[in-house]
């Protein structure tokens, strides 16, 4: 029995520091994403037009591997076809279109600061669904996260918003508790990369749809993007934002949730805001201060306590990820 006992705590050690290692890798690719799509807006793209190439090129990079993975069941798409359908229109066009609303509005600090207080929704979901009441470390957890956020995103340095900004960040901050909810369930055990690539299907045609009738705004051009230092192609921005932030930050993302479950991962999640001053500042030329650092040391403290508030596994570790 004793054995068995450690045997078990060596696996959920094991699956915790795979599951954080994994969060910070989806965390840097999301983290890339608000950069390379303000540099496509700078140039005369709409925000929704970036989403749907976005999504809907990080779709086709992860089909045949969704198609191996399904091993000819397709009737698993149509058993968990409300799953596919909300992830794809909650948790991907929803929480990206919003997001990159509000970066057209607002600075891409103020957005992420609205947007990632999704953690306290994914709390609050869990305590008024669940009756999961969050123990005193993960309310801790929570505000020193939340605080170190304030620092990193240094919003007293004049940073200008407006209400139509806010409120698509607080859309935003939905569609990502959405995000985190829905990555936990398998549903008819379905796999990952499954998950993700129906889920960037439905959203992008959804966006798509949701212009070509006219509902959001559809522009865009081939002309030169500029980054700080430096210009490219149009395309260059585009295959960056399919590869990097959609197909591997949401397999990525889906598979930390699965290993570290959603409210643990919603606060390793924070990190992306850290990921996302490096790219503005390398990118944008929008220079940190010396407080941000501080703030993202306040953030991983935060994540550590609350993973000391999260309930001890009782059961079988293992998690499937095929």
């Amino acid at each position: 029995m004793a054995a068995l006992t450690n045997d078990m705590a060596v696996a959920h050690r094991s699956r915790l520091r795979s599951g954080l290692l994994v969060a910070a890798l989806s965390a840097a690719s999301f983290g890339l994403s608000g950069s390379l799509a303000r540099g496509l807006m700078n140039a005369g793209w709409s925000p929704a037009s970036v989403v749907i190439v976005r999504v809907l090129l990080g779709a086709v990079v992860l089909l045949p591997a969704a198609v191996i993975q399904l091993r000819g069941d397709w009737k698993l798409l149509r058993r968990n076809a409300g799953l596919f359908a909300g992830y794809g229109l909650l948790a991907v066009a929803g929480a990206q279109l919003a997001y990159f609303n509000a970066v057209d509005h607002m600075a891409v600090g103020a957005a992420l600061l609205i947007e990632y207080t999704a953690p306290i929704a994914v709390v609050l979901y869990f305590w008024l669904r669940h009756s999961q009441r969050p123990t005193r470390a993960t309310v801790l957890g929570a505000v020193i996260g939340i605080a170190g956020l304030v620092l990193v995103l240094d919003l007293r340095s004049g940073v200008s918003t407006s209400w139509i900004g806010i409120a698509w960040a607080l859309g935003a901050m939905v569609g990502a508790a959405g995000y985190f909810v829905l990555s936990t369930h398998g549903g008819d055990a379905v796999p990952g990369t499954v998950l993700a690539t129906g889920g960037l299907l439905i959203g992008g045609f959804g966006i798509l749809l949701a212009g070509l009738i006219g509902i959001v705004p559809l522009h865009a051009t081939t002309r030169s993007v500029a980054f700080e230092g430096f210009t490219t192609q149009w395309w260059t921005p585009l295959l960056a934002l399919g590869v990097i932030t959609a197909a591997i930050s949401y397999v990525t993302g889906i598979a930390a949730t699965r290993l570290l479950g959603s409210r643990l991962a919603s606060f390793a999640a924070l990190t992306e805001v850290l990921a996302a001053i490096v790219f503005a500042w390398l990118l944008l030329g929008e220079t940190p201060h010396p407080v941000q650092f501080a703030g993202g040391a306040l953030i991983l403290a935060g994540v550590v306590i609350v993973r000391l508030g999260e309930p001890r596994p009782t059961g079988d570790v293992a998690v499937s990820l095929s």
